[in-house]
């Protein structure tokens, strides 16, 4: 995405707890604090200034005069960020970014903090360190006062203490000053900095990258493409909430999915659905304590239901209202407005969750890795999950793409409540308990018999997207992966060919091109086009689903990773970044497209 004083070429740091987006220039212009859905703390990505911008607010900047070159990158297999600034004599300072994580006193320590770690490299340079955070959704600078050693920020939703070796006057007028030594940044809660400043940074640092390659050693990553997937990985576990096991779909909200669309929304809350994508896609990789996490997360869920309706999203907290309101202090990424606060789709009805909280809970009684295995009490909840999932696979709902004014019987959600069904039974049988397994069987082949009736378009010869209808969506290339097809199955291919046919544009996959609530979609959706490369690959077409798997790659970030959309013109990134959707698909098609490991033995 070029052009504008904003772009998504982003690389995010974070610890499962606070989050942020640094810039090409190492400049921190998005977090949130001290949760990922709270008020941001630096909202530059959404505002009409420039971050080089002098009165420019909402923006954490270490910057040096006559900057020549920018070389940016994370330290392997980690999410700590190393950057490098280098001045048109040749003089360069090095920033290392991270915010802590590891092992400590028998737990995770995780603050809502961020630590910067800046030291000369070759040369002296005139540097400046222009710290504004903001508050009220960017409407004003935060309130601040400071003493000898520190500073104190007034946001919104959090008080932030920074702690330094810099003059606190250089940080507070943001002047000019001789870089000559190393110097360190603790924004972090506020309370006092109880060590000696630099050697405890320099020791988080290396504690937290310690952590991170730990955590990647225990994945099992495909053969070809491990630099990519391990990215991806990494992504996906800093939109985790760790402390409730909730799972973000984006860090971000209101980056249009096109330009000037509209299309502007929320993303930082959990959505059962995309949650369940995550955490399938990160235990094939063999990350079992995502998934265990998610699953307590689960199961708070099902008891607060107590059997009844289930919200499509939630707050990260276990939320349930999300009120979607306009900001009007913010303009917006690149000036398209508008910037919203919370998601209507909490108000949905969407009858596919209840087959993803199925078929996540499921893994616990079949995973011999967990701490906590699933137990009978928690198969009983897990039926009245199945209860609804039966009671409603033929009533209308808003669907997996969220249609806001209008409803159908959707074609993925029924076949989700079909899963619902099939894997409560597979579950009864691992649990011996043999009647209730015929019983969920037997209502399995209930709602199959109406699909394959319903959803059927004879006219077509192919599935339909809805009950009695005739429109396409790339969901339909689902039902293979949740195995109410086999990828041999006549009607899948026909299916397949449709889908292709009509949903294709150059080499991506579009969600659907009928117009919705706000006209036709402009631009395809990553995902899509990560089930078009399976689907080609399942139908052996591998060379074909190898090439557009490539063709993914190259629009990825610097960092590695994807948004939600892209643009059908020239390949741009749109939507909220990074989108879970969109890493999950990397994921799963370079499992599925790699060279096995006995090919290089």
């Amino acid at each position: 995405m070029n052009g504008g004083p904003h772009d998504l070429d982003l690389f995010p740091i974070g610890n499962c707890a606070a989050s942020a987006l640094i810039d090409r220039q190492g400049r921190f212009v998005w977090a949130c604090a001290p949760r990922v859905d709270a008020d941001p703390v630096f909202s530059n990505l959404l505002s009409s200034r420039d971050p080089a911008d002098a009165k420019a607010i909402g923006l954490w900047a270490i910057e040096i005069d006559d900057l020549a070159e920018v070389r940016q990158s994370y330290l392997r297999n980690t999410a700590v960020l190393r950057t490098e600034l280098i001045d048109a004599a040749g003089a360069a300072i090095e920033i290392i970014d991270f915010c802590p994580r590891y092992r400590q006193f028998g737990r995770i320590y995780r603050p809502t903090a961020f630590v910067r770690i800046v030291r000369p490299l070759s040369g002296t340079t005139a540097a400046r360190v222009r710290l504004k955070p903001a508050a009220d959704w960017g409407a004003r600078e935060a309130e601040s006062t400071s003493g000898s050693n520190h500073v104190r920020f007034l946001c919104s939703d959090v008080t932030l203490r920074l702690t330094t070796n810099c003059p606190v006057s250089h940080v507070v007028s943001g002047r000019t000053f001789r870089l000559e030594k190393e110097l360190g940044f603790f924004l972090g809660p506020d309370e006092g900095f109880d060590a000696e400043l630099l050697s405890t940074l320099k020791r988080m640092r290396d504690e937290t990258v310690t952590a991170w390659r730990e955590w990647v050693r225990t994945l099992t990553v495909p053969l070809e493409w491990q630099e990519a997937v391990i990215r991806a990985a990494i992504a996906l576990k800093l939109c985790a909430y760790e402390e409730t096991g909730a799972v973000v779909a984006a860090l971000t909200t209101s980056i249009p999915e096109a330009p000037n669309s509209g299309r502007n929304w929320d993303y930082r809350y959990c959505w059962l659905r995309d949650a369940y994508y995550v955490v399938q896609a990160l235990n094939r990789l063999g990350a079992a304590d995502m998934l265990e996490n998610y699953l307590g997360y689960l199961r708070n869920l099902v008891g607060q239901a107590g059997g009844g309706h289930i919200q499509p999203v939630y707050g990260v907290g276990l939320e349930l209202g999300l009120g979607e309101r306009t900001v009007d202090a913010l303009p917006g990424f690149r000036g398209m407005g508008p910037v919203r606060s919370g998601n209507q789709a909490y108000e949905h009805h969407q009858h596919d969750v209840y087959g993803q909280i199925i078929l996540s809970a499921a893994h616990a009684f079949f995973d011999e890795r967990l701490l906590r295995p699933g137990s009978i009490e928690d198969f009983h909840a897990l039926e009245k999950v199945g209860d609804r999932a039966f009671a409603l696979h033929d009533q209308p709902d808003a669907g997996l793409w969220e249609f806001r004014t209008r409803a159908a019987v959707h074609t993925y959600s029924s076949v989700m409540c079909w899963a619902a069904c099939d894997r409560l039974g597979n579950v009864a049988e691992a649990l011996g308990l043999t009647d209730r397994a015929a019983f969920w069987k037997a209502r399995a082949e209930i709602v199959r018999a109406r699909i394959e009736k319903d959803a059927w378009n004879a006219e077509h010869g192919r599935f339909a997207a809805s009950f009695g209808g005739d429109e396409l969506d790339a969901s339909l290339l689902q039902l293979v992966d949740l195995r109410f097809l086999s990828p041999d199955d006549p009607r899948h291919q026909a299916t397949f060919q449709a889908v292709e046919r009509d949903l294709k544009r150059g080499p991506y996959l579009m969600r659907y091109v009928i117009p919705d609530d706000f006209g036709a979609p402009e631009t395809a959706f990553n995902f899509c086009t990560f089930w078009l490369i399976e689907a080609l690959h399942l139908s052996g077409r591998s060379d074909e689903a190898r090439a557009l798997f490539e063709e993914m790659l190259s629009h990825r970030t610097a960092a590695g990773l994807l948004s939600e959309d892209i643009s059908l013109s020239d390949g741009a990134l749109w939507g909220n970044y990074p989108q879970t959707y969109s890493l999950v698909g990397l994921i799963n098609c370079a499992a599925l497209l790699s060279r096995p490991w006995s090919s290089v033995r």
